[in-house]
């Protein structure tokens, strides 16, 4: 992991951990406990697992006298580091009613107040490098974390046959400012990954140098105006349009419309976490599949753009390409990869994303769940082709003929 130094780190500390609990706020104990889909993790389980990281992999390894909080907990909220023992099922986390929502907040106010004595300590951080790193990848991974509340609690709330609303706070972003046009790159040797000062996690390691040919992409995302066209025109019954794979989802789970949308009288609603919308056209349309998001482009005659593509074409001088930030993540035909000289780090942390460099695809940008601050041009997100339950759309791209 690449760190940056940090001049207050307890005060970002308690920041971070203070906007996750922020995030459970509107939710009852109840929903904090149900686990919707295998994919999808109850709040409850956020909330220990991101404490559980700082306890296993800082105050196990730097509290004088270290006693954990639970013991049990070790095992309950590990979610994939095999180096530090076993894990509960992922599928199964929503039968863990035990411990209560209150045992996990208590589980988090000791951690954090231990974290806080941690980092008191003068110079600590300077004195332990490690230390220091690990506390940055502890803060990023609960932003991500963050995020995944975020999405995890949309779908569980659209399970709901009442459609509850989250918040108002969370209503849709904002559409882009102008009408989508094409703008041209002409390629050639770039360098993408991440470079500077900043944090950024392995996977955008090392920074390298890729050939591209000259293409054109879109300078705003797929709007919902858009996508109702492709499917009046048949787009999802047309097996000329979809990858083999994507066809045989598609009709094996008897898609026929992107998540969270709904057929009412002749419009559409769409569930989002500030309740059910009517769907608006000029908003950038949303929780599509790789495979959604492939059949769309082929239709318009189009395609994804590469992930490299898209970090170069977000960077060129003069570009005007909207929505890169903020809005939706954006799926690239990039699969999931390390780059040329990629090392994975030692210890459990290298578990952390080079193990599930394999049948997945690349997503860029970042979306409005996205904690500020968090995303960057060369952060490399990425999910299965059929994930759709997070807030992913696409930005069209094209050769130049």
């Amino acid at each position: 992991m690449h760190i940056a130094a940090d001049s207050d780190a307890a005060s970002r500390y308690v920041a971070v951990r203070a906007a996750t609990e922020a995030l459970a706020l509107p939710l009852s104990a109840e929903d904090c406990c149900v686990q919707p889909m295998p994919d999808a993790s109850p709040t409850k389980w956020h909330l220990a697992h991101t404490s559980w990281f700082f306890e296993t992999f800082i105050l196990e390894a730097y509290e004088p006298g270290f006693r954990a909080f639970d013991p049990a907990f070790r095992v309950l909220f590990n979610s994939y580091y095999q180096g530090v023992g076993q894990q509960y099922p992922r599928p199964r986390r929503g039968l863990l009613t035990r411990p209560s929502l209150a045992t996990v907040l208590a589980y988090r106010a000791d951690v954090d107040a231990r974290m806080r004595q941690l980092l008191g300590r003068a110079d600590l951080l300077d004195e332990a490098p490690a230390l220091a790193a690990l506390l940055e990848l502890g803060l990023q991974h609960e932003q991500q974390h963050q995020e995944l509340i975020l999405t995890d609690i949309l779908y569980l709330l659209w399970c709901n046959p009442l459609w509850p609303a989250y918040s108002e706070r969370w209503a849709a972003p904002a559409p882009g400012s102008e009408a989508p046009a094409w703008q041209r790159f002409e390629g050639g040797l770039v360098e993408i990954g991440h470079k500077g000062a900043g944090f950024a996690f392995d996977n955008e390691l090392p920074r390298h140098t890729v050939y591209l040919q000259p293409c054109e992409l879109a300078t705003g995302l797929v709007t919902n105006a858009d996508y109702l066209a492709f499917m009046a025109d048949g787009g999802y019954c047309d097996p000329a349009h979809w990858l083999a794979e994507g066809w045989d989802w598609r009709r094996d789970q008897q898609i026929n419309h992107p998540l969270y949308w709904r057929q009412e009288g002749q419009g559409w609603s769409e569930f989002t976490l500030a309740g059910s919308r009517p769907l608006a056209p000029q908003q950038a349309v949303a929780h599509l599949s790789y495979y959604e998001a492939d059949a769309y482009a082929r239709w318009a005659e189009a395609r994804l753009p590469t992930e490299a593509e898209w970090e170069a074409a977000s960077a060129a001088p003069g570009a005007a390409l909207q929505q890169l930030f903020g809005t939706l993540w954006q799926w690239t035909q990039s699969s999931y990869a390390p780059y040329p000289g990629f090392a994975t780090a030692l210890g459990a942390v290298g578990e952390y994303n080079g193990k599930f460099m394999v049948n997945q695809y690349v997503l860029r940008g970042s979306s409005c769940a996205t904690p500020a601050g968090h995303a960057r041009a060369s952060y490399r997100n990425f999910f299965p082709a059929a994930a759709r339950w997070q807030f992913t759309g696409l930005r069209l791209a094209r050769d130049v003929k």
